[in-house]
């Protein structure tokens, strides 16, 4: 965007406020000198005429913060001495203009600091260096490495693309069949040279106690160390091999999930860390030392900086209690609202007992025996010796949400101007755990929540602006956030969010697992006829599935007398054309889907049991959500396969007894991922590659 210049007169127009920043142009902060200085008209030329320069983004963006004129003119008056190539102490030396290092002063005490006065007397650990030392550390943590790397320009242009290639593979230990593959060079191999894994003493020093308290043997092999390096390498991270708790009976798997939350804590408590240095240096340096030192840019606009996206209560009460737990005791002296958030975030299983006995197991643990409530948003404070539970956002270290809970935050805030999301601007670590469940409910949430992340606020939020670090006056945020997902499986959906909007200047971190399938769980003595159709493209390939099967499968279903047909879903979209065309045929059918009633369930079930209606209609959402079998299944047709592959033998099982059992899977080449999953990694490529377009297994 160039600089456009004007001559006018003494009193310029004041020019309007732009709400809508460019990223590109914000907060450039050592330039050369201005190629376009203006240049005196010698007719205009007079004491009466002044040059008048247009507002820069810059200038209107701490405007938009809403700064003080006082305050204002003081950082105009800084960046245009710098881009007239003057020096800081040029400023300092002027005649009558008060010191930057005042105004950094000044500010400190006129706005309210992110890291308020509950945390005062604050001290990191003994063995790191003390607060007002003025030497650097001999070894540079990963933390402080990963946000002072100063962007280049070739990535500044290459990052927003998401091309990623990635060079290097290595085995996944603990993971059999499985495989990491990484963009940056492989750094596994070393992860274990720093004795305490990068984490602040204190903190691996309980860790280990916690471990090994639990009956943990040799915590640099378990599978939460590895997983802990791993993140504390700052990489984008997809883990895609994830052993919930609720496919393995009631004991949960802790080890992502230890990982994630210590390098959360580790990250916070390093941020403060560094917060309460940098304020008792500047207490005690001379002015000229303080403007010289970008070294006090520590901050973002607003004080969160990590966030965790989880499914249901259930998931997040037991985030929580173990964050709580991974907490060293002298800092969890106090957790307050405690009570509160049992009552809220616990789960209640007796309303369930008398229901949940037919239901499957993982079900029974992840939705029957848990708070299945999905709009949620808690805030999350570390103080000196406490740890404050719904604490206000803009006050909070962390905020651990459901995607819907984001969702609803947003919509607020556009039906009421004076509500904002400005405390989802300065995040720096995103996880999103669970994902394979948040697939189940709307993917398009999470997909809202992540494009939020790390936008320009729309307010000031007592944010002191000579502390915030270059990287957010840059609009670069979004290059330096580490995002993480862990999931069981690999979507589409989860593949596109990951890769495009996941712009991690670091690079990425992606699992690839082999699928030995699940075929052998087929208890039932049915021939399972997998059938192959042709589709050009990804986006033709739903409708080539629907022509498919209107053409070569419902004729077979028209001509049958027998009923009893079940045809499995997984898409709602996909079961609403199917119900749609079907009412046109005059088809006989009914339906469970995710959004029907208790009322038209039982009545479905009940008419597709005696025969009253031949045809039933059953998406994967509608058995993930309400885990019903279905009685009086003759023929099962799965018109596209299922993102769990669990759910492709129990379905399959379902099927009546008879000496005919047959079962029809519709499938292309596009849904690869799904097939390796149920039939194997082998078997999934033959049956893509085979000559023959239908493949039986019994």
């Amino acid at each position: 965007m160039q600089k456009r210049f004007v001559i006018t007169y003494t009193k310029p127009p004041n020019p309007p406020l732009s709400s809508s920043l460019s990223l590109r142009t914000l907060g450039k902060r050592k330039r050369q000198r201005n190629p376009n200085k203006c240049e005196r008209d010698p007719v205009l030329d007079s004491e009466a005429m002044v040059c008048y320069r247009e507002p820069t983004m810059y200038d209107n963006f701490l405007a938009s913060l809403g700064l003080s004129n006082k305050v204002v003119t003081r950082m105009k008056k800084r960046r245009h001495m710098e881009e007239e190539g003057k020096s800081d102490t040029d400023m300092i030396q002027g005649g009558g203009q008060e010191s930057l290092g005042a105004l950094t002063r000044n500010t400190e005490q006129e706005n309210h600091n992110l890291y308020n006065e509950e945390e005062e007397g604050f001290e990191t650990d003994d063995e790191e260096h003390e607060l007002c030392t003025y030497g650097q550390s001999s070894s540079t943590s990963s933390f402080r490495e990963h946000l002072s790397h100063i962007l280049s320009t070739e990535e500044v242009n290459t990052l927003p693309k998401g091309n990623w290639k990635f060079k290097w593979e290595a085995p996944a230990i603990g993971m059999p069949n499985c495989t990491w593959k990484g963009t940056r060079p492989n750094f596994l191999h070393v992860a274990q040279s720093d004795p305490t894994y990068g984490l602040k003493p204190k903190l691996y020093k309980h860790w280990l106690q916690l471990y090994e308290k639990s009956g943990g043997k040799d915590f640099g092999s378990s599978n939460r160390r590895r997983f802990f390096s791993i993140c504390n390498s700052y990489l984008d991270i997809f883990h895609s091999n994830k052993k919930p708790y609720y496919n393995g009976g009631r004991r949960e798997d802790t080890s992502q999930m230890d990982a994630y939350l210590m390098h959360s804590l580790n990250h916070i408590f390093r941020t403060r860390d560094l917060v309460k240095k940098n304020e008792c240096k500047i207490s005690n340096l001379p002015e000229e030392e303080i403007l010289s030192d970008d070294g006090f840019r520590d901050q973002g606009f607003t004080r969160p900086k990590v966030l965790i996206l989880l499914p249901y209560k259930s998931i997040a009460f037991r985030a929580v209690m173990r964050l709580i737990q991974l907490t060293p005791e002298s800092q969890r002296v106090n957790v307050e609202y405690l009570d509160r958030f049992n009552k809220e975030f616990g789960c209640d299983v007796s309303t369930w007992e008398n229901e949940i006995s037919e239901k499957p197991s993982d079900w029974q643990a992840l939705i029957g025996d848990g708070n299945d409530d999905d709009v949620f948003m808690i805030g999350i404070k570390h103080t000196k010796k406490s740890i404050r539970l719904y604490g206000d956002f803009y006050s909070s270290d962390m905020i651990i949400a459901s995607p819907l809970g984001i969702v609803t935050a947003i919509g607020k805030k556009e039906d009421k101007k004076e509500q904002d999301v400005d405390y989802l601007s300065s995040i720096e670590v995103l996880v999103i755990d669970h994902a394979d469940v948040m697939s189940m409910q709307n993917w398009k949430h999470v997909d809202t929540a992540v494009k939020q992340l790390n936008r320009l606020p729309s307010k000031p939020h007592s944010t002191n602006i000579m502390r915030v670090r270059p990287l957010y006056l840059d609009g670069h945020a979004r290059f330096y956030r580490q995002s993480i997902f862990i999931s069981s499986y690999l979507t589409a959906e989860m593949d596109s969010l990951f890769n495009h909007h996941c712009l991690n200047y670091k690079g990425k971190m992606k699992l690839e697992c082999a699928y030995d399938g699940v075929l052998k769980e087929v208890l039932c003595n049915a021939t399972q006829f997998f059938e192959r159709f042709d589709a050009t493209s990804m986006v033709h390939a739903n409708d080539a599935r629907f022509e498919y099967f209107t053409k070569k499968v419902f004729p077979r279903i028209r001509d049958s007398v027998q009923g009893g047909v079940m045809i499995f879903i997984n898409s709602y979209f996909e079961y609403y054309i199917i119900a749609k065309y079907l009412k046109s045929q005059d088809a006989s059918f009914c339906f469970i889907d995710e959004d029907a009633s208790t009322e038209v369930k039982s009545r479905a079930r009940q008419e597709f049991f005696d025969g009253s209606k031949q045809i039933m209609l059953y998406t994967e959402r509608a058995y993930f959500f309400w885990g019903y079998k279905v009685r009086g299944i003759k023929k099962l047709i799965f018109y596209s396969l299922p993102e769990r592959k669990e759910f492709y033998p129990r379905i399959t099982n379902m099927l009546e007894e008879s000496d005919d059992m047959v079962s029809t899977v519709l499938f292309s080449r596009y849904d690869v991922r799904q097939l390796k999953r149920i039939v194997g990694n082998d078997k999934g490529s033959r049956l893509i590659s085979s000559e023959s377009s239908i493949v039986a297994f019994r």
